[in-house]
């Protein structure tokens, strides 16, 4: 008989690169819901639940249980997806299974983000103070407080209160026994995988001191604060949660206006910035950003194979003011003449003659100018 999984939810295509998302205590991985559609664009997400929590079976964990317990769980459930290493991000419990995959399953993970968390969550002697009254009284008096704890004032996600107040007591109680037993301050050093921290500034359960402390003590990782973010930063302050995600996932961004200037060269973009009014700067942004800061700097095809497109595009649509910009484009980028001249005559056969014999025009003017700049310089 297989043994049960975690509950969880995958989005994004299957051949993606992985990337698990664990949760804070009392919620569900509702907790992800404003961030993890976004990501599952580049990636295979997959969210789960805890014991207990949102629709994963209490009985997952019991008494005395250790954050190690949850994160076998997480990597049974992997195990089951077929996914051998990913990616991980969690947030305060969540982020403690992730500071254990790191340091006892480093092959396990590509990359980690530790979300408002700890490697040690206060005294010990309070959370099991917790688990013994809310194995005898439930979770009705915690839930009162959940959205002090939880999130900045007159913020609330009634859904994930609603998950905490319908989350089971014995395995909630488990979990706080795992959280009183967690002490990862004297591995830290250990950790070689990629990191993020993520801090919420008005944190009172995990202040941004605590996300420092493992931050100064994992080489090479990062740290993030997020001003106006307490606990529950995914469901707060989602944008910026996303942006510091996809900057570990994917790497920052390329420097679109740099790319921009090494093709089309200095005067042409300062001519562009000049005659830009309030009316066309999100249109140059948009340029600067996509065009140059994603495509052009995709390293898939060279520069020189981009200039051929671009050139080709430009004479089948008939844009021939661009195309005369392309043209010195295309020799900054190491295209002849005579090359420049084979494009466009392959693209008198697909785009018609007309459309060639306007672009050879424009091209052969371009070429006479640079041919006039290079000898009068």
């Amino acid at each position: 008989m297989t043994a049960p999984l975690l509950n969880h939810l995958s989005q994004g295509p299957d051949s993606a690169p992985p990337l698990l998302l664990g949760p804070s205590l009392g919620t569900s991985y509702a907790l992800w819901d404003a961030v993890a559609p976004e990501l599952s664009v580049t990636h295979r997400v997959v969210r789960w639940d805890l014991p207990g929590h949102g629709g994963s079976a209490a009985d997952l964990i019991g008494p005395g249980a250790s954050v190690g317990d949850l994160a076998a769980l997480v990597l049974d459930l992997a195990d089951a997806l077929g996914i051998d290493r990913f990616g991980y991000a969690g947030v305060s419990l969540g982020g403690a299974v992730g500071l254990h995959l790191a340091v006892h399953h480093p092959d396990r993970l590509t990359s980690l983000a530790v979300l408002c968390s700890a490697a040690r969550f206060g005294d010990a002697t309070a959370w099991r103070e917790r688990a013994e009254r809310v194995r005898r009284e439930g979770l009705e008096w915690l839930v009162e407080s959940a959205d002090a704890r939880w999130f900045t004032p007159g913020f609330t996600v009634p859904a994930l209160v609603r998950d905490h107040r319908e989350a089971d007591p014995e395995a909630y109680a488990a979990c706080c026994d795992a959280l009183a037993a967690f002490d990862l301050r004297d591995r830290l050093g250990e950790i070689a995988v990629p990191t993020l921290l993520v801090a919420g500034r008005q944190d009172p359960a995990t202040p941004p001191a605590q996300l420092r402390e493992i931050a100064d003590a994992v080489t090479g990782s990062t740290l993030v604060e997020l001003p106006g973010a307490s606990h529950l930063a995914p469901a707060q302050s989602p944008r910026a949660v996303l942006a510091a995600l996809r900057t570990q996932l994917d790497g920052p961004p390329a420097s679109g206006m740099e790319v921009r200037r090494q093709v089309l060269g200095d005067t042409h973009v300062d001519r562009a910035q000049a005659r830009q009014t309030p009316f066309t700067a999100r249109f140059q942004d948009f340029i600067s950003r996509y065009a140059w800061g994603e495509i052009w700097t995709d390293p898939t095809l060279s520069r020189r194979e981009r200039s051929m497109i671009t050139l080709t595009a430009l004479v089948a649509h008939g844009h021939y003011d661009e195309l005369a910009m392309h043209v010195r484009a295309a020799r900054r980028n190491g295209l002849t003449p005579q090359e420049i001249g084979a494009v466009l005559l392959q693209s008198a056969v697909y785009c018609g003659v007309p459309a060639a014999n306007s672009a050879f025009a424009t091209a052969q003017r371009v070429l006479e100018e640079l041919a006039e700049e290079e000898d009068s310089g």
